[in-house]
């Protein structure tokens, strides 16, 4: 596993960091805590040390198995395991709207109160990455929020601030990045939606803030191994997320992107390589909800950079949608 500096901070992250919505049990159907515990343990075993959850996956379950396992680690004392969690709207409302006043996503109190509930569940002093979960830069002028960050930070609950940037919309938190109050940025980056490139990698890497690439493989879509007559249960978030003939669509862009790589090309191979190719990237944080996706995930930080032809062919997939709306 290789490491790298998330931004500003003196954190030393691995490149491969786990996503834990999917372990939250309420949106992603079909694991086991058992088989969460054991892909969370496994990874750390592999060098992983930057696990990502929310207090809204799976109503602060999924903080819960965070916390167990990281605690577990040191108290055999272990390498240090750092924890990201995230502040979610008060009003439940995902993505963020640029009408939407402050007071009734990010209140001072709520922000808070979120930050404990948090360390409630995972039972751990600190969170050392608490991002707010949804965003629009119509809020960067307003003072709850930062002064939320600041004495979160004072009180020693946190130890570092970011914010997870909207949907397809990676320039809703440019203005944000600006303010010096943010340490790191999480967004989507992946082979279909690569604009990030234009504006927020170059400007992380201009103010030295971190980046967390999230859906590397596009909730599925790029792990190779969907079709047009995929299930899932019912209830589960990708069953909205591929809904009508959005499946079709899918399988015919990974059968383009499959023809140029080539035969024989692993896709969510070459999907999480993008990611980390690109200089501003600190951690890349697949879902991983078995040890062997996770034994699978964690080898490719070995193999480095994509070379530049591979890089230059994935251009070509850049793919202009948005399966959340």
């Amino acid at each position: 596993m290789q490491y790298r500096k998330l931004g500003r901070t003196n954190f030393s992250i691995s490149e491969i960091g786990y996503g834990a919505w999917g372990i939250g049990g309420k949106q992603w159907l079909g694991g086991t805590d058992d088989e969460s515990l054991l892909a969370l343990h496994r990874s750390i075993e592999l060098g992983v040390n930057l696990i990502d959850t929310a207090l809204a996956y799976g109503d602060g379950h999924s903080e819960q198995l965070v916390g167990e396992v990281v605690r577990e680690v040191a108290q055999k004392g272990g390498e240090k395991i750092y924890v990201a969690t995230k502040v979610p709207p008060k009003n439940r409302v995902w993505p963020a709207s640029a009408g939407t006043p402050l007071d009734e996503v990010f209140p001072y109190e709520y922000i808070i109160a979120s930050a404990e509930e948090s360390l409630r569940n995972l039972k751990l002093e600190t969170i050392d990455l608490l991002q707010l979960h949804v965003w629009t830069d119509a809020w960067v002028e307003r003072e709850e929020w930062r002064r939320a960050f600041e004495d979160l930070k004072t009180s020693g609950k946190i130890q570092s601030t970011g914010i997870s940037a909207t949907e397809h919309d990676p320039d809703s938190v440019l203005l944000a990045m600006r303010t010096g109050l943010v340490d790191a940025v999480q967004v989507i980056y992946n082979i279909f939606d690569q604009t990030p490139e234009t504006s927020l990698l170059p400007l992380a890497q201009e103010l030295n803030i971190g980046i967390l690439a999230r859906v590397p493989l596009d909730e599925g879509a790029l792990s190779g191994a969907m079709t047009e007559a995929t299930t899932f249960p019912p209830g589960d978030f990708r069953e909205f997320y591929f809904k009508g003939d959005r499946k079709k669509q899918v399988v015919e862009h990974v059968k383009a992107l499959q023809e140029d790589l080539g035969a024989g090309v692993s896709i969510p191979d070459t999907a999480l390589r993008f990611c980390l190719s690109h200089p501003a990237v600190t951690t890349v944080i697949p879902g991983m909800r078995s040890r062997r996706h996770v034994e699978s995930n964690t080898a490719l930080s070995a193999l480095g950079a994509l070379p530049a032809n591979t890089l230059a062919t994935l251009k070509r997939h850049a793919w202009d949608r948005n399966f959340y709306s």
